[in-house]
């Protein structure tokens, strides 16, 4: 057995509840879609740090994404229709949960480390939610 850090690797959880440890990587999420059946029926456990806001918005069709903060402050920008709530998340341990099929995006407040449980199968990213 052997100890891992979660900011250099990701644990995904199969449909059978098994757990296996990937090493961090910009090529992670190719993997993942390649390995795992484009991520049908599995979760992704992996934390981020952040010091400026996303690059783009997300959503996760097949799942609600639960997003924890470990450290710093963010605000979560959900978008339901037309619109858009703003979710603070400003001290450790506190989480939000954005539902299925909601276009979601972070701004930095303070230089935050948030722990994400993922349903991947079919993420999307865009820089435009209307995309």
């Amino acid at each position: 057995m052997k100890a891992h850090h979660l900011l250099e690797s990701s644990v995904v959880y199969t449909p059978e509840l098994h757990c296996q440890v990937l090493a961090s990587s910009p090529e992670l999420y190719g993997i993942l879609d390649e390995r795992y059946e484009q991520f049908r029926g599995h979760t992704l456990l992996a934390m981020h740090n952040f010091t400026t806001d996303w690059a783009t918005w997300e959503i996760h069709p097949h799942g609600d994404e639960m997003v924890f903060l470990v450290s710093g402050e963010i605000d979560l920008l959900i978008k339901s229709g037309t619109a858009i709530e703003c979710v603070s998340l400003n001290s450790p341990g506190s989480f939000v949960i954005v539902p299925r099929n909601s276009w979601h995006t972070g701004r930095v407040e303070v230089a935050a480390c948030c722990l994400f449980m993922t349903p991947g199968e079919g993420t999307r990213n865009a820089v435009d939610p209307e995309e």
